[in-house]
């Protein structure tokens, strides 16, 4: 028997229609705040990741789902999504046109880490990015924006944490103060932040052993080695979300994952999720182009939501309502056929959701309650003769009979009483 690859699943009935009920929320959020739908190749060139997520990465350097092409070139299954975005804005000069590209993406990536609650090796994202501008206040709307989709899809109790990473001009003397100060207690910590300690610093300060962490504490705050330019783009942006209500609190130790993020980082977490607790994360990446090749600046902030775990936490504390069914059931015959089919066609195109059954009277309503219509339809020989139908409420047990042409009131006014 074969079964779905390790780390990668199927989504089934009836949480699929959890997962079109949060995209559908998404896509009408970003309408509202004037984004429009990317959809960039599931395939790109090695290098981009590479050269846009950051090699000493743990994404590029453990994770990528990597291959040789058969032309030689290297090829990679998409671990993310804002380096494809930025490769789109730049091969296909989006810089020219006037004014702020608002881009939003839902789709798969491809991580080989270890599966666990809510994460597969096979993800969904939904994401955005606001590219071509360095303003603090852009960097609020994003997070203005997550934060009420958040909400719209039912999600409470989650919490923001904000932090500068820096840039340029004070990161780099930043992660030497921090290097020096790891050399003493680099042995201590896991084994993964040892080597952290000399390729990449500040994943040191992501790291989630508990053992390691009254260390981690004890490292010098980015916060206290911004430059006045960090500094007061952080307290730009910290007013915006001030002003909008947004709670949000000051975490220092906050890097995030990928080597393009300067200035602004933020995460969303949420406790129903267990150690593992985010939800999403973004920041802005003001030297992403640059480092795609480009010799145009395009400063961006953006985020990307973890669609499986957001719809697991929606699922488990707002379950999604679907649309009441009707189930049209007929007798066997081809006049009865005709009939039922007939009836099913007038409801949908009403908007009404409606499945077809065969069987008799017995066979059928046992179906609709397994299905859990609220409405069934008979179309029998003696409702064809006469020209009209019966339905049954299959809640209160009711069934009525009436004149075909009454098929859509009576249906209407019935299902109206479980809106």
């Amino acid at each position: 028997m074969i079964k779905a690859v390790k780390g990668m699943r199927d989504i089934l009935p009836p949480s699929s229609t959890a997962w079109n009920q949060v995209e559908a929320i998404a896509r009408e959020l970003f309408r509202t705040y004037n984004y429009q739908e990317i959809r960039t190749p599931i395939l790109e060139e090695t290098a981009l990741f590479a050269r846009g997520v950051g090699e000493e990465t743990d994404i590029v350097s453990k994770e990528m789902y990597t291959f040789e092409d058969r032309d030689g070139s290297s090829l990679t299954l998409r671990p993310e999504a804002t380096a494809s975005v930025m490769r789109a804005y730049i091969e296909h000069r989006l810089d020219q046109i006037p004014g702020l590209q608002k881009l939003y993406y839902i789709g798969p990536m491809f991580r080989r880490e270890r599966p666990q609650k809510g994460r597969y090796r096979q993800f969904y994202q939904i994401g955005a990015e606001a590219i071509g501008s360095e303003s603090p206040a852009v960097d609020a709307e994003v997070i203005e924006m997550v934060v009420e989709l958040l909400r719209r899809v039912g999600l409470t109790g989650f919490q923001l944490y904000l932090n500068s990473v820096g840039d340029a001009n004070c990161r780099p003397q930043y992660v030497e103060l921090l290097k020096q100060k790891l050399r003493d207690v680099a042995p201590r910590l896991c084994v993964d932040c040892q080597r952290r300690a000399e390729t990449n610093p500040l994943r040191v300060l992501d790291c989630k052993v508990p053992d390691d962490q009254p260390l981690i504490d004890a490292l010098p705050s980015i916060q206290d080695h911004l430059c006045q330019p960090c500094q007061a783009h952080f307290n730009a942006v910290r007013t915006h979300l001030d002003d909008r209500g947004i709670v949000y609190d000051v975490k220092p130790r906050m890097v995030r994952g990928l080597d393009y993020y300067m200035r602004t980082t933020f995460e969303i977490v949420h406790g129903a999720l267990g150690a593992q607790n985010s939800v999403l994360g973004g920041g802005r990446y003001d030297g992403l182009a640059e480092a795609l090749g480009s010799r145009v600046p395009a400063p961006g902030i953006g985020f990307s939501i973890g669609e499986d775990r957001l719809v697991m936490v929606v699922e488990d504390t707002a379950p999604p309502k679907e649309d009441p069914l009707v189930l049209v059931t007929f007798t066997p015959g081809v006049a009865t056929q005709r009939a039922a089919m007939d009836a099913a066609s007038e409801l949908r195109m009403h908007g009404i959701r409606v499945d077809v059954a065969e069987g008799k009277l017995k066979k059928v309503f046992e179906i609709a309650n397994k299905r859990n219509a609220r409405v069934a339809i008979i179309c029998g020989e003696s409702e064809v003769a006469a020209g009209a139908v019966s339905m049954k409420d299959m809640k209160d047990q009711v069934q009525v009979h009436f004149r075909r042409e009454m098929l859509v009131e009576k249906v209407r006014e019935c299902l109206s009483k479980y809106n």
